[in-house]
């Protein structure tokens, strides 16, 4: 009897990406520690599984190459073969041939594909004939992926608003857009670093806004010997041909400079989500020996979850409505239903809150093996830990903060590291150390990216900022080693002269503040010379409802986020004074600018009275006073977005529907200045 198993392709596919993330965290374990038996049975175990699920599901090829890969595993398992650098670098490639068949199989229902090549190279592995294998690798090239020989950009690249912005902002500077197809030497073992350098080479002078494939599969070699990229530059097509081309193993295929006007925003394509790890539950109890029960968890569709949160919105919204309907009329057993309304709308809102948060860890577990990879072909020894992997945070902002760390890690690696010899004469450890590490504090996530090299050259990012215009020379000698630092973040700053400078660390620096900007989160920046850097990136835990501040400013009544509110307090006209044209305020011995959210805003009518009230906000390092004419309280809130026509405003961050019906403004700290 046949039986239709297409309704089981999603499983397959979750479950196989699962699988996968799995088998390469776990190489990288057994790499560092070849006596770790835990980890070489988890191996074992996770490819028999992935390779009797291919055989269900039809894929051949898959169960075939998943096959000769056990049998390796199975030698080294026994002892029959050594766990080194050779056999861990063919079972990685095993693991990229995968993926790409995975991939395939989503995209086009196909999972067919030559894999006979891996496979010779496995069983010389397996008899010990290195040196056939050695040869064969050599001539490895992965197989095509779908999509990568488009000769129209249109084809591959998807642009969504905030692009078009960026893109046309770009344009009004007088840079240049191109869309760039690039061509990798057939035979080169390293692709994934050439796509690096080939960043490094644009950024010199400009910034990559999309590619094709994506960053992450740049980044891991997943792709055929084509890639795309599309970018804003300040030099010319020739100056930009001449530069690629004297990057080894590359060859320039295409550069076409585009028109702004000609192009149009188009619905993007959602990063999958892992909604859970099973795996992690039995892993757990293989290392422990012991057993234990495993929770039973329910794949669920994003989309559905989306949809109950909006659900859940309406109903915070609405009990906000009645509870100002039952203080108005003073009904007593209105009130009391109202009160257990409110009790269990908290309580589902609770629930759903932590349906939609998920392990940073889905996240963070892909950058092992990339950090592995650069350090290797840049021949620097590196030291990578991460802390914290079960931190929790909102999918939505779990989708997004992915390509952020993925510049920061890479720029640590590349820029904030020294060589080992470098780190030799200057009495460190000739291995090198990056921490990535997440933890909770209060209402927030803090995700922090370190390294223990040179630290950030500020003489040079200062002579720099003066070179491009940023700042003027007599301005720049004023500046504290704080704000020199802050001027990595300015859009276009560069301090690269070439692709090993340390001073390099600032490029694209403005693209990852515009994304964590986005997210409604922050970042800092410490630095030390001599000892190495850290950015310190600080997120909200989920970006659907919050704890707001209600203020009144004259007849207009505004929700700041409670995430930016350090206090509030109340002062009197006679407490304000003028100090180089700002109004200020003594506030526990320090000096507090003071603005008025009224003038901001930009708002009429008459005047406060003598007493007023400021809410003390922070930006980034430092505090800030709103002066408003009243505090009306602290309240959930289910932000709106302002739609297209207001997206982008500075100084809001959406809206709210208040009980009364009324629509409100939610204002956005990091913006409204």
């Amino acid at each position: 009897m046949n039986m239709d198993m297409s309704q089981y392709l999603d499983v397959f596919l979750e479950e196989s990406k699962e699988h996968l993330e799995s088998l390469n965290q776990r190489l990288l374990e057994l790499e560092k520690d070849s006596g770790n038996i835990a980890a070489l049975n988890e191996i074992f175990r996770v490819a028999h599984t992935l390779k009797g699920m291919s055989s269900t599901m039809g894929f051949d090829d898959l169960a075939d190459l998943t096959h000769h890969m056990e049998n390796v595993l199975s030698d080294l398992k026994e002892g029959l073969l050594a766990v080194d650098s050779k056999v861990v670098d063919v079972i990685f490639k095993c693991f990229d041939r995968i993926q790409l068949i995975i991939d395939s199989i989503e995209t086009k229902g196909s999972g067919a594909m030559n894999n006979s090549d891996l496979i010779a190279i496995l069983e010389n592995v397996k008899t010990g004939n290195y040196e056939a294998a050695a040869a064969l690798e050599s001539e490895l090239a992965l197989p095509p992926q779908s999509g990568t020989d488009t000769d129209e950009y249109q084809e591959s690249f998807v642009f969504n608003e905030y692009d078009i912005t960026v893109l046309k902002e770009a344009a009004s500077r007088g840079l240049r857009i191109f869309n760039v197809k690039i061509a990798v030497d057939p035979g080169c073992l390293m692709k994934s670093v050439r796509a690096f350098m080939v960043f490094k080479a644009v950024e010199e002078d400009g910034e990559v806004i999309k590619s094709f494939p994506g960053a992450q599969d740049l980044d891991e070699g997943r792709f055929d010997s084509n890639f795309e990229i599309f970018l804003v530059t300040g030099v010319t097509a020739e100056t930009l041909e001449k530069r690629l081309s004297s990057i080894s193993e590359i060859s320039v295929l295409r550069i076409q400079e585009i028109n702004v006007d000609s192009i149009t925003a188009g619905q993007g394509s959602q990063v999958p989500v892992d909604n859970g790890n099973q795996l992690q539950a039995a892993t757990d109890a293989a290392d422990n020996h012991h057993a234990h029960k495993v929770k039973q968890t329910v794949r669920v569709d994003i989309d559905r979850l989306d949809n109950l949160m909006n659900l859940v919105g309406e109903l915070v919204m609405h009990k906000g409505r009645l509870e100002q309907i039952g203080f108005s009329h003073k009904i007593n057993e209105l009130n009391e239903t109202i009160e257990q309304i409110a009790r269990i709308s908290t309580d589902l809102q609770a629930v759903v809150m932590k349906v939609r948060m998920v392990p940073i860890e889905q996240v963070f577990n892909r950058f092992p093996r990339m950090v592995r990879d650069l350090a290797r072909d840049l021949n620097k020894e590196v030291d990578f830990l991460i802390e914290g992997k079960e931190t929790e945070l909102d999918r939505t902002v779990i989708d997004e903060i992915g390509d952020p760390l993925v510049h920061l890690l890479r720029n640590a690696v590349d820029h904030g590291l020294e060589s080992s010899s470098e780190r030799i004469k200057k009495g460190k450890n000739p291995q090198g150390t990056v921490m990535l590490r997440a933890r909770h504090e209060g209402n927030n996530v803090y995700i922090e990216v370190e390294d223990d090299g040179a630290g950030i050259d500020t003489a040079r990012v200062k002579e720099k900022a003066v070179e491009k215009g940023i700042v003027a020379a007599k301005e720049a000698d004023q500046l504290s080693r704080e704000e020199i630092i802050a001027l990595l973040f300015s859009p276009g700053f560069s301090t690269a002269s070439n692709v090993t400078d340390v001073s390099g660390r600032g490029v694209g620096l403005d693209v990852v503040k515009t994304k964590i900007e986005s997210l409604s989160g922050e970042i800092f920046v410490d630095s030390k010379p001599g000892s190495g850097t850290r950015f310190r990136i600080k997120l909200p835990l989920t970006l659907a409802i919050i704890q707001a501040l209600m203020v009144s400013v004259r007849d207009e009544i505004y929700a700041i986020p409670l995430s930016s509110v350090d206090e509030t307090t109340m002062i009197t006209v006679s407490d304000i004074k003028m100090v180089q044209s700002q109004e200020v305020i003594m506030l526990r011995g320090s000096v507090l600018p003071l603005y008025r959210l009224a003038d901001l805003l930009d708002i009429k009518g008459p005047a406060a009275a003598q007493e007023m009230y400021v809410v003390v906000v922070r930006k980034a390092e430092r505090q800030i006073g709103l002066v408003v004419d009243s505090l009306i309280g602290q309240q959930e809130i289910v932000i709106k977005s302002l739609g297209k026509l207001l997206l982008g405003i500075s100084g809001l961050a959406g809206a709210i529907v208040a009980g009364d019906g009324n629509v409100r403004l939610i204002l956005d700290v990091t913006t409204l200045f």
